[in-house]
């Protein structure tokens, strides 16, 4: 199950760059295959990402992949709905695995800008599962006003707990993103609050490493 870090440093040069991992580097225990790795969107769902604004990249040591949003802002108070408080998006993506491996999502890593008044809270959280096994617990980010800067957040598990893909099957990654706003105190009549993922140039980039292993030889 992923674990909660508040790393704002280190989630910066992580989503900065992105090693190589090793058999004995950070984030995976094997060497990532040397093939391109193709992932496709099979599904986009939520009010956090709208269709056309969710957009799936690997990198090219096929050691991440990066979601970018464009439209994901929760927020209450003036020029609010009422519904704009909670803001989602379900992703489920097929990724293609070079034959031989299997893979697991070891780390993801979030940034975004958050506008919260006195008084009033944000909460950014996530969930992650392979289609057909359990869903994990949602791994929960608090955000206290009053706050106007950008977050990062990452969420990391543990190698001897990293769940990996069953080998030589097809099963899509689920991806599970939450939003919130909560006014608390702050007085929504009169002020706004947002938490967004989102940065200076208009999208944000949610950064998930892989960690990688060879499948058994049949």
């Amino acid at each position: 199950m992923f674990r909660p870090v508040m790393t704002a440093a280190a989630a910066a040069a992580l989503l900065a760059t992105s090693s190589p991992a090793t058999a004995t580097g950070w984030p995976g225990d094997g060497v990532p295959p040397p093939d391109k790795i193709v992932i496709d969107v099979v599904a986009v769902n939520g009010s956090g990402c709208p269709a056309g604004t969710a957009i799936v990249t690997v990198s090219p040591d096929n050691t991440a992949f990066t979601v970018s949003y464009s439209n994901y802002v929760a927020q209450v108070g003036v020029g609010s709905k009422p519904t704009d408080f909670r803001k989602n998006c379900q992703l489920a993506l097929n990724v293609h695995v070079p034959h031989g491996f299997t893979y697991a999502i070891a780390q993801a890593d979030y940034r975004g800008f958050a506008h919260l008044e006195k008084g009033a809270t944000g909460l950014e959280r996530a969930n992650y599962y392979f289609q057909g096994m359990s869903q994990t617990a949602f791994v929960n980010h608090h955000f206290t006003g009053a706050l106007n800067d950008n977050w990062q957040t990452s969420d990391t598990t543990p190698i001897d707990q990293v769940i990996y893909a069953p080998c030589g099957a097809t099963r899509y990654f689920n991806i599970n993103t939450e939003l919130r706003v909560d006014a608390g105190t702050s007085d929504p009549s009169k002020t706004t609050s947002f938490l967004a993922m989102d940065s200076t140039d208009g999208n944000i980039s949610t950064l998930y490493h892989f960690s990688w292993k060879p499948c058994p030889k049949t």
